[in-house]
């Protein structure tokens, strides 16, 4: 449930005893005119390795992006990753386990990029076990853009899933938050207060579930309307906080 807009930042003692949660895009790194465009630099790598050493492997991402795309920024990393929303998760010992990807998804990639031919600047991302509509490119597209979402949705019945600029039809099923209390019932993370970081609409359901917990979540960017208890102006403020809490947490 969306509370007022949060403003105070975090303590730095937040990450003590805590499990961390962490949204990728928008959140760790800037967002890209096209997904592929985003790159992971060495500080990011190294902070990484850094927090989940000090936090005992208790560190997880958890997505829209999926669990080989966030490999693929990263190449081999042993913490736990919730992909795709979470209906993916890959934990750190590389173990996966992942939903049954629908027939219905083939047709949906189709028909959005027959769409965005007609149209410069639109751009299809496909999924795993969804199909992704970003508009970033063509901001005067948006109502289309949702109104084909919306006309696939009811004619497949999957997931519609807004987001920054882009609007996604995937499985049902799961959502960050889902997959938050998932992992918080599993080892290394049970036991311990979880804190959530997002930047989106779509990372809502994991500050609800942290809060739920005896955590708190933390909004990324400009104030609005928000479950999340904190708020950190931007990607580089993140980073900066995530530094200086990982000195102190254990």
């Amino acid at each position: 449930m969306m509370t007022s807009p949060p403003d105070s930042p975090p303590p730095v003692s937040l990450l003590q005893g805590a499990a961390l949660f962490l949204d990728f895009d928008g959140t760790l790194v800037e967002l890209a005119e096209r997904p592929e465009l985003v790159r992971v630099d060495a500080r990011l790598a190294a902070l990484l390795e850094r927090l989940r050493m000090k936090l005992n492997g208790r560190v997880a991402i958890i997505s829209g992006r999926s669990v080989d795309s966030i490999l693929g920024l990263f190449g081999p990393l042993p913490i736990t990753i919730a992909g795709s929303h979470g209906l993916e998760v890959q934990s750190y010992d590389g173990k996966r386990s992942l939903p049954e990807r629908p027939v219905a998804l083939d047709r949906i990639l189709q028909t959005m990029t027959d769409f965005a031919h007609t149209t410069p600047g639109l751009l299809v991302e496909e999924k795993p076990f969804g199909a992704a509509l970003h508009y970033r490119g063509a901001a005067h597209m948006e109502d289309a853009a949702n109104a084909l979402a919306r006309t696939l949705a009811d004619e497949t019945a999957l997931h519609l899933q807004t987001g920054k600029m882009m609007v996604e039809l995937r499985v049902g099923g799961g959502d960050k938050g889902s997959a938050l209390r998932r992992l918080m019932a599993e080892s290394p993370m049970r036991g311990f207060t979880p804190v959530f970081l997002g930047d989106d609409d779509t990372d809502e359901p994991a500050m609800v579930a942290a809060a739920e917990h005896g955590g708190a979540g933390i909004l990324i960017g400009a104030p609005r309307e928000s479950s999340a208890r904190y708020r950190l102006p931007d990607v580089d403020a993140t980073l900066d906080w995530l530094e200086r809490a990982c000195e102190g947490a254990a």
